[in-house]
């Protein structure tokens, strides 16, 4: 037999030789208890207690979220649902950017801070490329779709009244506007000097009136114009009624020409008396009221 052999059948002996593991009392050197091991037994019991561990955390691994914790272990599904939820996530950051731009356009135009035509300049309206043309481009398009649904709605409640009432684009000419109030002008529409609407005059706890059919889009307190409220009419117009000193409605509510919205009054820093500023807008421009209204 080869010295190979003999040192391996030596090896295993010593594997399969038994010990006696005791367990005694310190004080009184009484016996606890005693085990009878051998090296292969603990060998064998280490490798199961080892290969357990291993099972389980593999089990851990596979079939709970701790796999997601793994740097580089692989879960389509995980991916994809992490896609969605990102694409998800994008859609609302436009959305709200979206809305806030829509917004500020229509605080602009509460407040009377807004660009014209002369200062945005000839060559940044003619090209489209233009930072200023496309926001101007975009917040129009918002107020498009808007428009677009209070247009449908209106032309449905409208039509049991008037039926000569269409939901298409009607010149400005040919549209009918109840006078808010009748009084005595006071400051006409001047948008070079950011005056984008027409003063009138009037006695007081004079009832303002809505100019035409719409929806209260706005109905607040502004520092600069006081009591103010906003009526989203057909045809993309809007109708503000500034310096009020009571509101009859609220945001939300659907209101007929001629209907009152509010009480003229003197609120706001940007009133040095009782009066009303009435404002006309189309398209997202201010107009002129008193081309389409008679105030007398």
């Amino acid at each position: 037999m080869s010295d190979e052999n003999k040192a391996g059948e030596k090896w295993m002996d010593k594997l399969r030789h038994h010990y006696r593991m005791v367990i005694m009392n310190d004080e009184t050197f009484e016996e606890v208890s005693s085990y009878k091991l051998s090296l292969l037994n603990v060998y064998i019991m280490i490798s199961s207690v080892v290969v357990l561990v291993a099972l389980l955390i593999i089990g851990l691994i596979v079939f709970t979220p701790l796999k997601r914790y793994i740097p580089g272990y692989g879960d389509d599904r995980v991916h994809s649902e992490l896609m969605e939820m990102n694409e998800g996530l994008q859609a609302m950051e436009e959305q709200l950017a979206a809305q806030k731009a829509y917004t500020d356009n229509f605080r602009r135009i509460l407040v009377g801070n807004v660009e014209t035509e002369a200062e945005v300049g000839e060559e940044a309206i003619a090209s489209p490329d233009s930072l200023q043309s496309v926001a101007r481009i975009e917040e129009d398009e918002l107020l498009r779709e808007e428009t677009k649904l209070t247009e449908q709605i209106q032309a449905r409640e409208l039509s049991e009244l008037d039926g000569s009432y269409r939901s298409r684009e009607i010149p400005l000419e040919q549209l009918y506007f109840v006078p808010p109030v009748s009084g005595i002008i006071s400051a006409v529409f001047e948008p070079e000097i950011r005056h984008f609407g027409t003063d009138v005059l009037a006695p007081k706890n004079t009832p303002v009136k809505s100019a035409m059919d719409g929806f209260v889009f706005f109905s607040d307190w502004t520092v600069e114009t006081g009591l103010t409220i906003g009526v989203q009419n057909a045809n993309d117009v809007i109708t503000l009624y500034k310096h009020n000193s009571a509101l009859l409605k609220k945001m939300g509510d659907y209101v007929k020409a001629g209907e009152a919205l509010a009480i003229i009054g003197n609120s706001g820093m940007e009133s040095d008396g009782p009066h009303l500023h009435f404002e006309l807008w189309h398209r997202g421009q201010p107009v002129d009221p008193m081309l389409y209204l008679n105030f007398e």
